[in-house]
């Protein structure tokens, strides 16, 4: 019986985060498809397509790939839920705070599945697209993305399926979350959920604590003879996911008299009210909560900045086919990617990237990465995406130039890149343990 060859490798953290999920794909081939999907979503490309992807792990043919997000035989399910027990060894019983928030895309036509006229949030206009519901973790300046639902319209609903709001989508999410047994100390949504009664009920029924926001023209009923007051504005700093702080006013808005459920306005300039640097909100957090709902709320913007950047980055757009369920494979695929960028954080770090040395004293070349005058020592989102892009830089430009190799075998610049390709190998993926 012949033995099923090994994967061809790619970068040592690349191979050593996919490896966890191996099992999941039925064939070398589709394992190898999946490391050069990671690879390519995580490359400098500006656009994530399949032909553009092909080139850069050195897969001669994008119709490989193609056939590897639409039709090999892997479910996008088992990779989400691999996924989720990576965050649950993770987080290791550890609170978060849970950021529930939907997102759309422009399309053109009526081909693609679940396309319709419809209101596109980051546009803040009606556009032909699509839109999904997504729940993302923050804890100790790390996002991290969880869960995802496709919005299906009336108008474009498939056979067997289920008309549902956004506010039940992301109803739906949230008892998924628990049925994994993830603990959220706070939840943060947008107006389409803030205003949803069905939504604020059900986190009262989990006696969850939440921010949401909520439109400016927000009502609440009020008893004959009762007023509306607000107190007078209040300075805070708010806390950036980068560590700096900027200076916010917040006031509090009291229908009548103060209840368990209390609302406030926020703003960057309370003389003129901003329209992009002011938000409503409302919020059930107990005690004095006037500067503590400011930086909470905040974080919601904090992850609708990290979805862009997943969306601009990693390619959440880019795919090229039309049946959501290839579309909510390369989706899965994106959420892989951002998950291994969100393991190095302090918080979760198990193990220091690159080799430790033998000798206190001793010094390796696994342990010179930082040493390269772009490294970027911060702790976000984009520092860890910026440093392991450095990383990968030798191995795809060698993969880009090999082209020309085999047309001129010029056998020193051959082994100059294997030398430097196997001193990049020496940086390992940080991995839950």
């Amino acid at each position: 019986m012949t033995r099923a060859r090994s994967a061809t490798p790619t970068e040592t953290f690349v191979d050593e985060y996919c490896q966890l999920s191996q099992a999941l794909f039925p064939d070398v081939r589709s394992f190898e498809h999946f490391k050069q999907l990671q690879v390519g979503m995580l490359s400098e490309i500006k656009r994530k397509t399949l032909p553009a992807i092909a080139k850069i792990p050195g897969e001669s043919d994008p119709q490989a790939l193609h056939h590897f997000v639409a039709y090999a035989p892997w479910h996008m399910k088992p990779l989400e839920q691999r996924r989720l027990k990576l965050w649950q060894q993770a987080l290791a019983g550890r609170a978060f705070t849970l950021c529930i928030d939907e997102t759309g895309d422009k399309k053109k036509g009526k081909t693609t599945d679940y396309v319709a006229h419809q209101y596109i949030g980051n546009l803040g206009k009606l556009e032909n697209g699509m839109v999904s519901v997504n729940a993302y973790g923050v804890m100790e300046n790390i996002t991290f993305p969880l869960i995802f639902k496709v919005f299906k319209p009336r108008t474009r609903l498939q056979s067997g399926d289920t008309y549902k709001t956004k506010p039940e989508l992301a109803v739906e999410i949230i008892e998924e979350l628990e049925q994994w047994g993830f603990h959220f100390d706070g939840v943060l949504a947008d107006c389409a959920d803030g205003e949803s009664g069905d939504f604020v009920s059900a986190l009262e029924k989990r006696k969850l604590k939440d921010v949401l926001a909520i439109r400016s023209d927000h009502g609440v009923w009020l008893p004959k003879g009762a007023r509306v007051r607000e107190t007078s504005w209040r300075p805070f700093e708010r806390v950036l996911c980068n560590g700096e702080q900027q200076t916010r006013f917040i006031r509090e808005i009291v229908f009548g008299w103060r209840r368990d459920i209390r609302f406030y306005l926020i703003t960057t300039d309370p003389k003129t009210l901003p329209k992009e640097g002011t938000w409503y909100g409302m919020t059930n957090l107990p005690g004095k909560i006037q500067f503590t709902v400011g930086n909470t709320y905040g974080l919601r913007t904090w992850i609708a900045y990290g979805f862009k950047h997943a969306k601009n980055e990693l390619g959440w757009a880019d795919y090229r086919v039309t049946d959501y369920t290839s579309i909510e494979r390369w989706w899965e695929l994106v959420f892989c990617a951002y998950t291994l960028l969100s393991f190095p954080c302090p918080a979760l770090q198990t193990r220091k990237p690159g080799t430790e040395p033998q000798d206190a004293h001793e010094t390796t070349p696994g342990d010179r990465f930082s040493e390269h005058p772009w490294w970027n020592p911060g702790q976000g989102w984009k520092n860890t995406l910026n440093n392991l892009r450095l990383v990968l830089q030798p191995f795809i430009c060698f993969c880009l130039i090999l082209p020309w190799l085999l047309v001129f075998d010029i056998s020193p610049l051959r082994s100059g890149f294997a030398e430097l390709i196997d001193l990049m190998n020496l940086f390992h993926a940080s991995l839950p343990t």
